[in-house]
C-alpha cells in the first residue's frame, strides 16, 4: 500500500523513515540510534576518485530518470525496496520532494542514488551501480549541489564501511533530532535539473 506523501514527509520531518521487509512487504519505521551523517563542510572524497573525477569520463543529471533509479537500487538478494516503497517515492518525486541523482558513462546510466530533500535536510535513502565508482561519484555530485544550494544536513541512517570514507559519522538520535529541527528552519535553493 502507497504511503501518503503528508504521512511520508511528516515521518521524515519527525526523524523516522520506513523500510519494507524483505519477505513480506510489510513496511516498518526507522529512527536509529546512532544515526548517520555528514558534515557537509567535512565532506572527504577519497583520492583515487577525485583522480578519476578529474579524467570528466562521467556526466551527471538530477531527476532524469527517477524511477530506473529506484528500481536499480531495488535490484539486491534481499531489498528492502518493496513496490509500495518505489510507488511511494516516485510519488513525492513528482511533488517535488525526492530526487535522483544520477552518474552516466557513455551515455548510460552508470550510478545514482535516491532521497528525499525537505527544506534544509536531503536523506539519503539507496544508491546503486552498474559502473565502477559511479554511485560515488553521484555522492559527489550530490554534496556538490547541497553545498551549492545551502542544505546543512545530509542523513545516511546507517553507517556503511563505504560512507566512512567519504567521512560520515554516527552521532546520538538526539543529536541528530537537534540538527534535524535546525535544518527545517532553512531554505535552501532549488536544485537545477537542467545540469
Amino acid at each position: 500500500m502507497i504511503i501518503e506523501p503528508d504521512y511520508l514527509l511528516n515521518a521524515y520531518g519527525s526523524g523516522y523513515f520506513p523500510m519494507a521487509e524483505p519477505d513480506t512487504g510489510e513496511i516498518y519505521w526507522y529512527s536509529p540510534d546512532p544515526r548517520a551523517v555528514f558534515d557537509l563542510k567535512k565532506f572527504h572524497i577519497p583520492k583515487s576518485l577525485e583522480k578519476k573525477l578529474k579524467t570528466n569520463i562521467f556526466r551527471f543529471k538530477i531527476n532524469n530518470d527517477f524511477e530506473a533509479v529506484i528500481r536499480e537500487c531495488s535490484k539486491r538478494d534481499e531489498t528492502w525496496i518493496s513496490e509500495d516503497i518505489i510507488e511511494s517515492y516516485s510519488a513525492l518525486n513528482k511533488l517535488g520532494f525526492a530526487y535522483s541523482f544520477e552518474t552516466y558513462f557513455e551515455d548510460k546510466l552508470a550510478g545514482g542514488l535516491y532521497g528525499v530533500a525537505l527544506k534544509g535536510a536531503f536523506f539519503g535513502e539507496s544508491m546503486f551501480h552498474i559502473v565502477r565508482d559511479a554511485s560515488k561519484a553521484a555522492l559527489v555530485f550530490l554534496m556538490e549541489n547541497l553545498s551549492q544550494c545551502g542544505y546543512t544536513l545530509l542523513d545516511t541512517q546507517y553507517m556503511t564501511d563505504h560512507l566512512k570514507k567519504f567521512g560520515a559519522q554516527e552521532i546520538p538520535r538526539k543529536d541528530y533530532l537537534i540538527q534535524l529541527q535546525a535544518a527545517l528552519e532553512v531554505e535552501p535553493q532549488k536544485f537545477n535539473i537542467n545540469v
